[in-house]
């Protein structure tokens, strides 16, 4: 089992899920772009699950993390305006946003690496 496509899969679930949600009852643009970072970033940690696969590497588990933090932070800080309170809604955004830029400097640090080493 590898834990970041578990973790890819549930959030891109959950994005569609908010989507939906948001769509028909929120009806509000920053929600709605929340929704597709999560699901960006869901995808990433997908990404991250099927090179880890070929190749174990911390960099690996690093960029999943950021991009889970990232997630919990920016596109909760984004849900918060529609009504869904996971973090607060001002504040956090940016050290999401942050997290999620990490995530995919470090994701392709380790895709090099992993294609260098022909594995």
């Amino acid at each position: 089992m590898n834990i970041w496509i578990v973790l890819g899969g549930l959030n891109a679930g959950l994005a569609v899920g908010l989507g939906a949600y948001g769509w028909h009852k929120v009806q509000d643009d920053v929600f709605m772009m929340g929704t597709q970072y999560h699901m960006w970033h869901a995808l990433g940690m997908i990404a991250v699950g099927l090179l880890a696969s070929r190749a174990a590497n911390r960099l690996l588990d690093a960029a999943g993390a950021l991009f889970l933090v990232g997630i919990y932070l920016f596109c909760g800080s984004l849900y918060a305006f529609g009504g869904i309170t996971v973090v607060p809604a001002d504040g956090l955004a940016p050290w999401g946003g942050t997290a999620m830029m990490g995530g995919w400097a470090l994701l392709a640090l380790a895709g090099g690496r992993v294609a260098r080493r022909g594995g």
